[in-house]
Protein backbone atom coordinates (compact mmCIF):
# COMPACT_ATOMS: atom_id res chain seq x y z
CA UNK A 1 0.00 0.00 0.00
CA UNK A 2 1.48 3.42 -1.03
CA UNK A 3 2.48 6.01 2.29
CA UNK A 4 0.46 8.74 2.27
CA UNK A 5 2.66 11.52 2.49
CA UNK A 6 1.66 14.05 5.06
CA UNK A 7 3.08 17.79 6.27
CA UNK A 8 4.68 15.93 9.26
CA UNK A 9 6.85 14.05 6.19
CA UNK A 10 8.06 17.23 4.42
CA UNK A 11 8.45 19.42 7.71
CA UNK A 12 11.94 17.47 8.36
CA UNK A 13 13.81 18.13 11.83
CA UNK A 14 16.56 19.88 9.91
CA UNK A 15 13.18 22.05 8.30
CA UNK A 16 11.90 22.12 11.88
CA UNK A 17 15.12 24.07 13.43
CA UNK A 18 14.89 25.85 10.95
CA UNK A 19 11.50 27.78 11.56
CA UNK A 20 12.17 27.47 14.98
CA UNK A 21 15.10 30.05 14.46
CA UNK A 22 12.66 32.31 12.16
CA UNK A 23 9.80 32.27 15.11
CA UNK A 24 12.06 32.78 17.93
CA UNK A 25 13.19 35.92 16.00
CA UNK A 26 9.69 37.29 15.23
CA UNK A 27 8.78 36.78 19.13
CA UNK A 28 11.52 38.80 19.97
CA UNK A 29 10.34 41.33 17.13
CA UNK A 30 6.75 40.97 19.04
CA UNK A 31 7.86 42.51 22.05
CA UNK A 32 8.58 46.17 20.25
CA UNK A 33 6.25 45.77 17.00
CA UNK A 34 2.65 44.80 16.00
CA UNK A 35 3.55 41.69 13.60
CA UNK A 36 0.59 39.86 12.06
CA UNK A 37 -0.75 37.11 11.53
CA UNK A 38 -0.66 35.45 15.39
CA UNK A 39 1.84 32.81 16.29
CA UNK A 40 -1.84 30.42 16.23
CA UNK A 41 -2.41 31.29 12.48
CA UNK A 42 1.14 31.81 10.81
CA UNK A 43 0.84 28.15 9.49
CA UNK A 44 -2.98 27.94 8.73
CA UNK A 45 -2.49 27.54 5.08
CA UNK A 46 -0.61 23.55 6.55
CA UNK A 47 -3.46 23.40 9.01
CA UNK A 48 -6.30 23.46 6.35
CA UNK A 49 -5.45 21.98 3.19
CA UNK A 50 -3.81 18.47 3.89
CA UNK A 51 -0.69 17.84 1.78
CA UNK A 52 -2.47 14.87 0.05
CA UNK A 53 -5.53 16.55 -0.21
CA UNK A 54 -4.02 19.83 -2.08
CA UNK A 55 -5.56 20.54 -5.51
CA UNK A 56 -5.02 23.93 -6.54
CA UNK A 57 -2.08 26.12 -5.29
CA UNK A 58 -2.78 30.13 -5.09
CA UNK A 59 0.19 32.00 -4.25
CA UNK A 60 0.55 35.21 -2.35
CA UNK A 61 3.35 37.26 -1.22
CA UNK A 62 2.57 38.57 2.14
CA UNK A 63 0.12 39.05 4.96
CA UNK A 64 -2.39 42.04 5.27
CA UNK A 65 -0.56 44.71 7.36
CA UNK A 66 -3.05 45.88 8.77
CA UNK A 67 -5.14 45.32 12.15
CA UNK A 68 -7.13 42.10 12.21
CA UNK A 69 -6.70 41.19 8.60
CA UNK A 70 -4.31 38.47 8.72
CA UNK A 71 -5.27 34.99 9.43
CA UNK A 72 -2.78 32.68 7.66
CA UNK A 73 -4.01 32.05 4.81
CA UNK A 74 -3.36 34.33 0.77
CA UNK A 75 -5.78 37.20 0.28
CA UNK A 76 -7.89 35.91 2.80
CA UNK A 77 -9.00 38.08 5.44
CA UNK A 78 -10.99 37.07 9.12
CA UNK A 79 -14.65 37.47 9.89
CA UNK A 80 -15.90 41.02 9.97
CA UNK A 81 -12.99 42.78 8.59
CA UNK A 82 -13.60 44.60 5.30
CA UNK A 83 -12.96 42.78 2.46
CA UNK A 84 -9.67 44.25 0.79
CA UNK A 85 -9.29 45.93 -2.82
CA UNK A 86 -7.77 42.42 -4.44
CA UNK A 87 -10.16 40.26 -2.90
CA UNK A 88 -12.67 42.24 -4.25
CA UNK A 89 -11.55 42.14 -7.37
CA UNK A 90 -11.04 38.14 -7.12
CA UNK A 91 -14.77 38.16 -6.50
CA UNK A 92 -15.81 40.06 -9.56
CA UNK A 93 -13.64 37.63 -11.54
CA UNK A 94 -15.23 34.44 -9.93
CA UNK A 95 -18.87 36.12 -10.92
CA UNK A 96 -18.03 37.13 -14.42
CA UNK A 97 -16.77 33.09 -14.93
CA UNK A 98 -18.23 31.04 -12.63
CA UNK A 99 -22.02 30.31 -12.88
CA UNK A 100 -24.51 30.82 -9.57
CA UNK A 101 -21.10 32.31 -7.84
CA UNK A 102 -22.43 34.97 -5.16
CA UNK A 103 -20.28 38.05 -3.83
CA UNK A 104 -19.67 37.29 -0.10
CA UNK A 105 -20.31 39.57 2.76
CA UNK A 106 -16.34 38.56 4.11
CA UNK A 107 -13.46 37.81 2.71
CA UNK A 108 -13.03 34.14 4.67
CA UNK A 109 -11.32 31.72 2.27
CA UNK A 110 -11.19 28.83 4.69
CA UNK A 111 -13.78 26.74 2.55
CA UNK A 112 -11.67 26.96 -0.32
CA UNK A 113 -8.68 25.97 1.90
CA UNK A 114 -11.08 22.82 3.33
CA UNK A 115 -11.52 21.61 -0.03
CA UNK A 116 -7.95 21.38 -1.23
CA UNK A 117 -7.10 25.15 -2.51
CA UNK A 118 -3.39 26.24 -0.87
CA UNK A 119 -3.55 29.43 0.15
CA UNK A 120 -0.05 30.01 0.57
CA UNK A 121 1.65 33.39 1.17
CA UNK A 122 5.41 33.59 -0.21
CA UNK A 123 6.69 34.91 3.56
CA UNK A 124 4.52 34.11 6.42
CA UNK A 125 4.13 37.32 8.21
CA UNK A 126 4.80 40.64 8.31
CA UNK A 127 5.21 44.09 10.41
CA UNK A 128 1.79 46.01 11.18
CA UNK A 129 1.83 49.08 8.25
CA UNK A 130 4.84 47.66 6.30
CA UNK A 131 3.90 45.42 3.42
CA UNK A 132 7.05 42.85 2.86
CA UNK A 133 8.69 44.12 5.95
CA UNK A 134 9.59 40.15 6.56
CA UNK A 135 10.97 39.47 2.91
CA UNK A 136 14.27 38.89 3.91
CA UNK A 137 13.91 36.92 7.44
CA UNK A 138 14.05 33.51 5.74
CA UNK A 139 10.63 33.34 5.11
CA UNK A 140 11.22 32.11 1.12
CA UNK A 141 13.32 29.61 1.92
CA UNK A 142 10.87 27.66 3.41
CA UNK A 143 8.03 28.95 0.89
CA UNK A 144 10.29 28.07 -1.77
CA UNK A 145 11.42 24.15 -0.39
CA UNK A 146 7.61 24.08 0.26
CA UNK A 147 6.43 24.10 -3.38
CA UNK A 148 9.34 22.00 -4.63
CA UNK A 149 8.09 18.95 -2.62
CA UNK A 150 4.44 19.94 -3.72
CA UNK A 151 5.75 19.70 -7.11
CA UNK A 152 8.10 16.44 -6.50
CA UNK A 153 5.82 14.37 -4.48
CA UNK A 154 2.13 15.25 -6.45
CA UNK A 155 1.22 15.36 -9.50
CA UNK A 156 -1.72 16.73 -11.59
CA UNK A 157 -1.68 19.93 -9.52
CA UNK A 158 -3.29 23.91 -10.27
CA UNK A 159 -0.84 26.44 -9.73
CA UNK A 160 -2.19 29.98 -10.20
CA UNK A 161 0.31 32.36 -10.59
CA UNK A 162 -0.77 35.89 -9.84
CA UNK A 163 1.93 38.93 -10.51
CA UNK A 164 5.55 39.34 -10.83
CA UNK A 165 6.41 37.62 -7.40
CA UNK A 166 4.24 34.92 -8.23
CA UNK A 167 5.72 34.25 -11.74
CA UNK A 168 9.03 33.72 -10.29
CA UNK A 169 8.24 30.38 -8.70
CA UNK A 170 7.36 28.66 -11.94
CA UNK A 171 11.16 27.61 -11.83
CA UNK A 172 10.09 25.47 -8.91
CA UNK A 173 7.15 23.70 -10.55
CA UNK A 174 7.95 20.81 -13.13
CA UNK A 175 5.62 22.03 -15.63
CA UNK A 176 5.23 18.75 -17.74
CA UNK A 177 3.57 17.24 -14.37
CA UNK A 178 1.29 20.04 -13.11
CA UNK A 179 -0.92 22.98 -14.44
CA UNK A 180 0.03 26.56 -14.32
CA UNK A 181 -2.08 29.72 -15.25
CA UNK A 182 -0.68 33.26 -14.65
CA UNK A 183 -2.30 36.48 -14.73
CA UNK A 184 -1.63 39.70 -13.32
CA UNK A 185 -2.18 40.80 -9.68
CA UNK A 186 -5.70 41.12 -8.80
CA UNK A 187 -4.80 44.50 -7.24
CA UNK A 188 -6.89 47.63 -8.49
CA UNK A 189 -3.44 48.87 -9.93
CA UNK A 190 -2.93 45.88 -12.33
CA UNK A 191 -6.33 43.62 -12.41
CA UNK A 192 -7.25 45.09 -15.27
CA UNK A 193 -3.77 43.62 -17.22
CA UNK A 194 -4.54 40.62 -17.26
CA UNK A 195 -6.40 38.98 -14.40
CA UNK A 196 -9.86 40.56 -15.38
CA UNK A 197 -10.72 37.80 -17.94
CA UNK A 198 -8.43 35.04 -16.99
CA UNK A 199 -11.28 32.42 -15.86
CA UNK A 200 -8.91 30.46 -13.98
CA UNK A 201 -11.56 29.65 -11.83
CA UNK A 202 -13.63 28.19 -14.79
CA UNK A 203 -10.54 26.51 -16.22
CA UNK A 204 -9.44 24.71 -12.34
CA UNK A 205 -12.81 23.04 -12.63
CA UNK A 206 -12.97 21.93 -16.27
CA UNK A 207 -9.86 20.38 -15.46
CA UNK A 208 -10.16 18.79 -12.15
CA UNK A 209 -13.52 17.12 -13.96
CA UNK A 210 -11.33 16.27 -16.29
CA UNK A 211 -8.98 14.71 -13.74
CA UNK A 212 -12.14 13.06 -12.12
CA UNK A 213 -11.86 15.20 -9.19
CA UNK A 214 -14.33 17.01 -7.15
CA UNK A 215 -14.51 20.41 -8.15
CA UNK A 216 -14.33 23.18 -6.13
CA UNK A 217 -16.86 24.75 -4.96
CA UNK A 218 -16.16 29.11 -4.79
CA UNK A 219 -18.87 30.21 -2.84
CA UNK A 220 -18.21 30.97 0.21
Amino acid sequence: MKKIITWKDILSIKKKKYLFKILKLINKMRLTKKIYPSNNDIFSAFKYTNFDKIKVVILGQDPYHKFGQANGLAFSVNYGIKIPPSLINIFKELKNNVNNFYIPNHGCLIKWALQGVFLLNTILTVEEGKPNSHEKIGWSFFTDFVIKKISFYRKNIIFLLWGNNAKKKINLINTKKHFIFTSSHPSPYSARKSFFGCKHFLKTNKILNILHKKKICWNL
